[in-house]
């Protein structure tokens, strides 16, 4: 059963990790799909291409969520490629780990800039044309950091966190206009950057989740898919922890 059959997407930082997943799940589902990437055309190119082969639209875009006109000609672009616009998936995001003492004000700034300005950009460029539609779902990515908080890492869970207050305020915003917001706040999901992680440290973690393992990529991808489509069409303003646990 596709549950995204006919609809369109935009995913931001869609071309690899949690991005690239959802991008693939959702062509699957039948979502014809627009997603963003940062410096790398020909793998994103490649990824349009494999999206294609599963029978939907597919088309990548160069372009920085952080910038607010980059931002507004995205969703011209996209508008003007697409038509309608039915899902917006905000996931671009960054990390620059350090103790509070140690961090610079530039990491500080650079975080929030990314990861939380950036939803501030695309939701404010993408609302004019799910107002005109009377309809839309736009899910934002989070995270548990975002609710726990965790040492080093005071930007990022700054970050996550205000995209968690500001998603419930655009929940009651426009929700009267059939536009839903929701965030889902991921855990460990094992991607590329884990990889590279030293296997004792990502054992350690798997250990202290209760389902005793990380998650994938394609774990948040189906959540996203049920925040897109009709099945969560009574469901906005909700934080979706899928963290195998983590939080509880």
């Amino acid at each position: 059963m596709k549950l995204l059959e006919g609809k369109n997407a935009i995913i931001t930082g869609g071309s690899r990790g949690i991005g690239k997943g959802i991008a693939k799940v959702f062509a699957q589902h039948g979502a014809n799909v627009a997603f963003t990437y940062n410096s790398s055309a020909e793998s994103a190119n490649a990824l349009a291409d494999e999206l294609g082969e599963l029978g939907v639209k597919a088309k990548a875009y160069q372009s920085n969520a952080a910038s607010f006109k980059e931002a507004e000609q995205l969703i011209k672009d996209v508008a003007e490629d697409f038509g309608a616009i039915d899902i917006l998936v905000n996931n671009a995001g960054i990390t620059k780990d350090n103790l509070l003492m140690r961090m610079s004000e530039e990491d500080f700034d650079k975080v929030i800039e990314v990861n939380l300005k950036s939803i501030f950009n695309m939701t404010k460029a993408v609302q004019r044309t799910m107002l005109k539609q009377r309809k839309g779902s736009i899910i934002n990515m989070s995270s548990v950091v975002g609710v726990t908080g965790n040492a080093g890492q005071a930007n990022y869970a700054a970050s996550k966190a205000g995209i968690i207050g500001f998603s419930k305020s655009m929940a009651q915003e426009l929700g009267s206009r059939n536009i839903r917001t929701n965030v889902i706040a991921p855990g460990f999901i094992e991607t590329e950057m884990t990889q590279k992680l030293d296997d004792n440290v990502v054992d350690g973690w798997r250990q202290a989740i209760p389902l005793k393992r990380g998650g994938s990529p394609e774990d948040i991808a189906n959540a996203c898919v049920f925040l897109g489509s009709d099945l969560s069409a009574y469901v906005t303003g909700q934080v979706l922890h899928v963290d195998g646990g983590m939080h509880t």
